[in-house]
């Protein structure tokens, strides 16, 4: 069986998992055979141009209409847009991947939860950095038990692309179209890393406070004129596990210097780890008697996808990880079975997400229970 697949968004993440489609028969020739039938977008323009170049059979800019004509939706448009459309395709029995943050707000997520939990086909929200094979070599780790009991997780995504006050408005800066700044953007993959990595073993997160920060009030837009910033730059988080864990996690888009640094680090009472995305090949691991931490180069033939890419030692890049992504979701797609992150997960972090942003208004500790 074919698979006819609409994708709604043409831009960052519709290049992304465009490329990790046309990618699959490649390296993975036990992925389910799929036909990028149709691309949704509102320029009718631009989406023409990025239909021939993303290999799409057809352009739409009706949603609906793309929902009904598809064996799987992806909703990789802002924000804004995740709740109506995922919650169409859900209602009628079509399985949907969705950006994340999952929602802007959290009623939206829940309601997005529910339609998932109703319609049961598969749905995925994008936490593509859980395919990271370096991830998942430290979650195997942690698992074994080969770091003890945690004592801390420590998470940071920094990005600078907002450092210079002249830097344009975009949609990421509007509250109503993208619900929170930083900390949804970038946030929500450090808060499921965590989970991903440690929840087995530590349960979810219980309490938490958190900080957030606007540095820069209004920004120049196309016409000349400016317009406000509603979200924030920046966000600062402590936490504490269900299992006794604790958790600093931070997250901004103002970090002079700092590209794309997603850094995850768990420190037990038998050793330690620590991954960042700008090496994402290698894991940094100090083990049980070792003085210091080594550098261990994922690439081995055994450890988690290598064997589909190149010999050991021949390093993956970002991209790969969104290869790994689609062939997990579209194989249980293909097999009617489930696929993680779910729309579930994506309401876990959202519940963390929420928990900071009232922490930050109320200047109180919030609960999770």
């Amino acid at each position: 069986m074919t698979l006819d697949v609409g994708v709604l968004g043409y831009r960052f993440m519709g290049k992304a998992h465009a490329n990790a489609m046309a990618r699959l028969p490649m390296f993975f020739p036990d992925a389910p055979e799929i036909n990028r039938e149709v691309l949704v977008g509102r320029d009718e323009e631009a989406l023409s141009e990025a239909t021939d170049r993303l290999g799409f059979s057809r352009t739409t800019t009706d949603p609906t209409e793309a929902i009904e004509s598809v064996d799987v939706f992806y909703n990789l448009g802002p924000n804004f847009v995740h709740p109506e459309y995922s919650i169409e395709a859900l209602e009628a029995g079509v399985p949907v991947f969705c950006e994340k943050p999952l929602a802007p707000t959290m009623e939206e997520a829940e309601g997005m939860a529910e339609a998932a939990s109703e319609a049961g086909v598969p749905n995925g929200c994008a936490f593509n950095y859980r395919f990271v094979p370096a991830i998942q070599y430290a979650r195997n780790l942690i698992e074994a038990g080969e770091l003890g009991e945690i004592y801390h997780v420590r998470g940071r995504y920094l990005q600078d692309w907002l450092v210079d006050p002249e830097a344009p408005w975009a949609w990421r800066l509007d509250e109503e179209l993208a619900g929170s700044g930083a900390l949804g953007d970038l946030g929500a993959h450090t808060i499921d890393l965590a989970r991903f990595l440690v929840g087995d073993v530590e349960g979810e997160i219980s309490e938490i406070s958190g900080r957030l920060r606007t540095f820069t009030d209004e920004r120049p837009t196309e016409d000349g004129e400016t317009r406000e910033v509603t979200v924030d730059d920046a966000y600062l988080a402590t936490a504490e596990f269900e299992g006794g864990a604790v958790g600093s996690f931070e997250a901004s888009r103002n970090a002079n210097g700092r590209k794309n640094d997603h850094t995850i680090e768990i420190e037990g009472s038998k050793g330690s780890l620590k991954f960042s995305l700008e090496r994402l090949n290698e894991l940094e691991y100090k083990r049980e008697g070792a003085r210091g931490f080594e550098t261990v180069l994922v690439t081995d033939s055994d450890d988690p996808y290598i064997d589909h890419w190149w010999p050991p030692g021949h390093v993956i890049g970002w991209e790969h990880t969104f290869v790994h992504e689609n062939y997990e979701f579209l194989s249980a797609v293909d097999s009617g079975g489930e696929f993680a992150p779910s729309f579930e997960d994506g309401l876990a972090t959202q519940r963390v997400l929420a928990a900071i942003e009232e922490s930050d208004e109320s200047g109180e500790r919030v609960s999770l229970d």
